[in-house]
């Protein structure tokens, strides 16, 4: 696979990219056509987010685990203009509260049906369903991957959701699995560069 390098200063990025992506040539321009697109990204929280574990103390309140990986994409994707909003079918603090210190206001919990919220959601910021990325893991996830212009499978999705997904990535949900997707992202939208060359000067 083959990449435009039109400077040097790209060769971090475009290495980056043909180190983690293989698709075969027409997936790989189907990919990144439908990613140049994209403004709002869309994830699941359970098994994408996270790795899908609940714990539970004594005290009955359920936590999960997340990842700092997900955490510096989900910045570097605000920085680089792109929205993120987060659609659950669960509702438990500790999700609310590590959005808070992301800095996500877009949350939705407790969502069963998940296509027709997204609908009214994308009216709301006159987006078009092309414009939409998704990240999901399970069966619950399925109709809106129908719909959006970029359905993403997390690798321990089922395999119901691999078969719709344009992209299934390489790191489980929970473990870097976000991160790796606005890497794709901003690597296809010509953002990544930038962004690589301004966190390199942070002094």
């Amino acid at each position: 696979m083959s990449f435009n390098n039109n400077n040097n200063n790209n060769k971090i990025a475009n290495k980056t990219l043909e180190h983690q992506y293989t698709h075969t040539s027409f997936q790989e321009q189907l990919l990144k056509e439908r990613a140049h697109s994209i403004r709002l990204l869309i994830l699941d929280v359970d098994g994408v987010m996270t790795d899908g574990s609940l714990y539970y103390e004594d005290t009955g309140l359920c936590m999960k685990r997340f990842n700092v990986l997900d955490g510096i994409g989900i910045r570097l994707a605000k920085e680089a203009g792109l929205s993120i909003a987060i659609v659950s079918g669960m509702d438990v603090p500790c999700v609310e509260r590590r959005l808070k210190d992301l800095g996500i206001s877009d949350y939705h919990p407790g969502i069963n049906n998940k296509h027709a919220h997204i609908d009214k959601l994308r009216t709301q910021k006159n987006l078009q369903w092309s414009e939409i990325a998704y990240v999901g893991d399970d069966w619950v996830d399925l109709a809106p991957m129908t719909s959006v212009g970029l359905p993403i499978a997390v690798d321990n999705a089922v395999p119901e959701v691999k078969e719709l997904a344009l992209y299934i990535t390489k790191r489980k949900g929970g473990d870097g699995a976000i991160r790796e997707v606005i890497d794709l992202l901003l690597i296809y939208q010509n953002k990544k560069e930038a962004l690589l060359h301004t966190w390199m000067n942070l002094k």
